[in-house]
């Protein structure tokens, strides 16, 4: 593959992977959340005595691979650095480390491929007076071919990456500084492709399941012929929202959160943050000058709207209030504005008034208060297994009942789980 790089498109979510948790809200050196870093991929050097923690990592996944094809494959990881002085606060950065080999795949065939590896240099961008210092790690790359049965002409391909350094660490703290951090692996075919572990063909579904993950698990990523073997669980084809306005390094929260959160923060917070790291700084920067229309760009976004046959000629369609919220086009035998359902010898359809008798087969506590309550019948549903259910607003609370009619969101309940109410 030579000049052309396979990971350009996978690149942006694997550095969402490299960096999650680097620096957490309120972005401060001093901050308690700052205080305990580093919580997914950490591959220790088998030194450490804690039997919580991995030395190393395994993919494993099943391929299909033409004559002449060749793998890719990249390794990424952290690797801290101490810095103290120069009138920062004392921080544990960071050096991106790359590990990038391309190997034929049918050496592969013959016998498994081993690629160490070294890196004991700091990184300084001579931007501030402060000392930045490392220790070596060490480690090893190997790639294995496994033929397996069947007409298909199918692989097994296992990546076992592994923390070889030699330390014996006291505690946590010491050995992260000898750690492969936030570890994962991209690999990439060019003459071939890769099988999805989650939604794999019937053919090879056996062979999926035969398979071991320790540590990272595989996606397809983008296409068939990339794979993003992370240790934070993804689905295939996995994207960076487009509404994002950049790394805010916690993607286990909402932007719109952490960014009203992050203008909430005094001047001095702010001065402490952009003195922590860099990147703390650049969240900062990012939050001030955001403006109000890429604010409100992240309160909410819809995703896979499809088109109603028609609405071409007037793109605003779908936002009139006359405009059916289901597709009738596509399933006419359905009108949950119409439809109706008979209980206790009643037809009950759209505006119909019943008394709710929640079952016991719900789980959800809050059913208890609404036992008894009477409420009206906003629409006849079918489920794909032709069940029947009533979407109801409480009668009680009419404010509560407009903010669900106005966002179609509904109580519902089974036609056994009603009682007509009789005018």
């Amino acid at each position: 593959m030579t000049g052309v790089d396979p990971f350009a498109g996978t690149r942006p979510v694997a550095d969402a992977v490299l960096y999650e948790g680097y620096v957490l809200y309120p972005y401060r050196a001093s901050a308690q959340k700052n205080q305990s870093r580093w919580q997914f991929g950490v591959l220790m050097p088998a030194g450490l005595d804690d039997p919580s923690e991995r030395s190393a990592c395994r993919t494993e996944t099943v391929i299909e691979a033409r004559p002449g094809a060749v793998l890719s494959t990249e390794v990424r990881f952290l690797h801290v650095q101490h810095r103290t002085g120069g009138g920062l606060p004392e921080w544990d950065e960071t050096v991106e480390r790359c590990v990038r080999f391309d190997v034929d795949v049918d050496e592969l065939r013959a016998g498994p491929r081993q690629h160490g590896f070294h890196f004991a240099e700091a990184a300084d961008d001579g931007t501030d007076a402060a000392r930045r210092e490392v220790v070596p790690v060490d480690g090893t790359v190997a790639v294995t071919l496994t033929e397996l049965p069947g007409p298909y002409g199918a692989l097994r391909l296992r990546i076992d990456v592994a923390n070889r350094t030699v330390a014996t660490p006291p505690d946590r703290d010491s050995a992260l500084r000898h750690a492969l951090v936030a570890a994962h692996t991209m690999a990439a075919l060019d003459r071939g492709r890769f099988v999805s572990m989650t939604d794999p063909p019937e053919w090879a579904r056996p062979e999926v399941a035969c398979c071991t993950n320790e540590g990272t698990w595989p996606v397809l990523a983008g296409s068939e012929q990339v794979l993003l073997s992370s240790p934070i669980i993804l689905g295939d084809h996995p994207q960076i929202a487009p509404e994002s306005p950049g790394d805010l390094y916690d993607a286990t929260e909402i932007d719109e959160i952490l960014t009203l959160r992050t203008m909430t923060l005094t001047d001095a917070e702010k001065a402490e943050a952009r003195a922590t790291d860099p990147r703390a700084a650049r969240v900062i920067d990012q939050v001030d000058s955001l403006p109000q229309e890429h604010l409100d760009r992240l309160h909410g976004a819809l995703r896979y709207l499809r088109r109603v046959e028609g609405t071409d000629d007037d793109p605003d369609l779908l936002m009139h209030p006359e405009t059916p919220w289901w597709d009738p086009g596509a399933d006419a035998s359905v009108d949950p504005e119409h439809d109706h359902v008979v209980v206790a010898g009643v037809q009950l359809a759209r505006g119909s008034r019943v008394t709710l008798h929640p079952g016991t087969r719900r789980t959800d506590a809050q059913d208890l208060f609404l036992r008894g309550r009477t409420a009206t019948v906003e629409a006849v549903l079918s489920d794909v297994d032709g069940r029947q259910h009533l979407a109801v607003t409480p009668d009680d609370d009419p404010e509560l009942a407009e903010i669900q009619r106005w966002h179609g969101r509904y109580l519902y309940f089974a036609p056994d789980e009603v009682e007509p109410l009789l005018s």
